[in-house]
């Protein structure tokens, strides 16, 4: 199994890297559109596991509504859509959330149906924005989420006692929290001291807002890359499966891997363009 994860992250890199330092930023925005379709068929499988069709339906579906957007060239419907977004984040997530597992998949099926249809083309939106503003800004701020998952993993792996959420996903810890929120306070003030300042969210908001400002926000895209992993395990727990496909050997879906990334870029594209 850890070889099988080991092949596959080896060859993601050797596509990746290349794409980010080497091409310009156009390829970079098709190497998520991409992803965000194989996003797209697997929540249209996870909704819909008995009728395969429908998936690569909904995840042309998906590309059609970024394709459109795109096509329209108005910079107010994309952020409309971020918008929605992280509306949704904020003030629906946390709700469904609190509900456990005390959640009908077959009524919510239509709510999912339309969610993710605003998210996921909100996700790729908001990195290809992240992108217009540097790699590093991006690569930076999409490494936080990293940083908090590998904090929360080892604290909690360590430390952890206290269940966060029990009934969605019993490994993750109140403790294995924290130390993901304390470890990135450390990453966000690295990038401050060692990169330019206007070249990371962390060092814009230092500037334009001061250090408390910037550290609450650490906490808010921590926070909520933490409810983004919950959120899908919360949806892979309803439908009754452990991952979201197998497309990538040894790690699942691709929303097992980027499910902390959902609410998080949306989110950080609003933030960035505070500043």
């Amino acid at each position: 199994m850890l070889k099988t994860r080991i092949i596959t992250a080896i060859v993601l890199l050797a596509v990746l890297l290349p794409i980010l330092f080497f091409l310009p930023a156009v390829y970079v925005g098709a190497f998520f559109l991409v992803a965000i379709f194989a996003g797209a068929w697997e929540w249209g499988r996870l909704l819909s596991p008995e009728a395969p069709r429908a998936a690569w339906l909904y995840a042309a579906f998906c590309l059609a509504i970024i394709f459109v957007l795109l096509g329209l060239q108005n910079v107010a419907w994309q952020f409309s859509l971020l918008l929605l977004a992280v509306i949704f984040w904020f003030f629906i997530a946390p709700f469904i959330l609190a509900k456990g597992m005390n959640l009908s998949l077959q009524k919510l099926r239509p709510f999912y149906v339309v969610l993710g249809l605003i998210l996921l083309p909100a996700t790729w939106f908001a990195i290809v924005f992240l992108r217009e503003l540097g790699l590093v800004f991006l690569l930076s701020t999409m490494a936080l989420v990293w940083v908090a998952d590998i904090g929360a993993y080892f604290v909690g792996k360590g430390f952890g006692k206290r269940k966060l959420a029990v009934q969605i996903s019993p490994g993750k810890s109140v403790e294995g929290a924290l130390g993901g929120l304390v470890l990135c306070y450390a990453y966000a003030l690295a990038c401050i001291f060692f990169l330019p300042f206007e070249s990371t969210i962390f060092g814009a908001w230092a500037i334009r807002f001061g250090w408390v400002p910037m550290l609450l926000m650490v906490t808010l895209l921590t926070a909520f890359s933490i409810l983004g992993d919950l959120f899908e395990s919360q949806l892979k727990r309803l439908v009754g499966v452990k991952d979201s496909s197998q497309l990538l050997p040894g790690h699942g879906g691709v929303l097992d891997r980027v499910d902390a990334l959902i609410p998080t870029m949306p989110i950080a594209a609003i933030l960035a363009g505070l500043v």
